[in-house]
């Protein structure tokens, strides 16, 4: 049965309740990270634009050789469009994209000499970039406290009534009012993480999620845990028990375990699909 726990919630029980939702997520995912691969902020600024409508898992196969021949914002900015959009063809709108980078590219290399500013004023003006995106490349790159709104951090949000709202920036705010700016990075990754593993679009796994008693959205999906259990996705897969067992035990090393098994096809049994960080 659906649990109504937000109709007559006070602000205080409300975020008591947010809060405590992050604590058990952080325990579920103490692993939980950037699922774009990047070494540096400009890497990530492109990572996360070619990540639009396209999975993470896509775009960390394209960027290696796109790296390698533009390392940074003058060369890509001196970009042949043809060779630019071969390269990230297989990520979708390619044409589109590359005119962003490009564009995205010169301007960075014209107004910051080069190098991808650290302000979200200042990400916000380049082509391409909204706030999502500039969260994203300054709680990663910059270290700086910023809540990512993408499609499972909108969807999870409204799930847990801590938003009503469709609107990223609304969405944005809201959440902000619950959590101190120290949780805000951690927390985008706690729940696009639960939302790309437990709590589909689609046919959430409720029964086998790990806030279901604090979530009021709870059957929405499947509360048989047996049948939940069949519907979680990558290393919380039937069958994936030791990867997720290794990624605990190496919480540090995480990213270089998912490239690791996403290249050699253990991914695509429970991939982690769809959009940014």
């Amino acid at each position: 049965m659906r649990r109504r726990l937000t109709a007559d919630e006070s602000p205080l029980a409300l975020t008591r309740r947010a809060r405590k939702i992050d604590r058990i997520l952080g325990e579920f995912y103490p692993y939980a990270h950037a699922e774009l691969d990047f070494r540096t902020p400009f890497e990530l600024l492109v990572a996360t634009v070619l990540s639009a409508q396209t999975t993470d898992v896509r775009v960390n196969q394209v960027t290696p050789l796109l790296f390698a021949r533009y390392p940074d914002a003058r060369a890509l900015s001196e970009a042949e469009p043809e060779s630019l959009e071969e390269i990230i063809k297989p990520t979708g709108f390619f044409r589109a994209k590359a005119k962003s980078l490009h564009v995205l590219s010169q301007r960075i290399v014209d107004e910051f000499d080069g190098v991808v500013p650290g302000r979200l004023e200042d990400l916000v003006t380049l082509p391409g970039v909204g706030r999502k995106t500039a969260n994203v490349v300054l709680g990663n790159a910059f270290g700086v406290p910023g809540i990512t709104v993408d499609t499972h951090f909108g969807r999870l949000a409204r799930r847990f009534g801590w938003t009503a709202s469709d609107d990223p920036v609304k969405v944005e705010q809201d959440v902000m009012e619950l959590f101190p700016p120290r949780d805000w990075t951690m927390l985008s990754h706690h729940v696009v993480f639960h939302g790309r593993r437990v709590c589909h679009a689609r046919r959430p796994a409720c029964g086998a999620c790990p806030v279901a008693t604090l979530c009021p959205a709870f059957g929405d999906g499947e509360t048989d845990p047996e049948k939940a259990r069949k519907l979680l996705k990558y290393e919380l897969a039937p069958g994936q028990e030791a990867l997720r067992a290794e990624m605990i035990e190496n919480v540090h090393r995480a990213a270089e375990i998912r490239r690791r098994t996403q290249g050699h096809g253990v991914a695509r049994a429970g991939d982690p699909a769809g959009g940014a960080v």
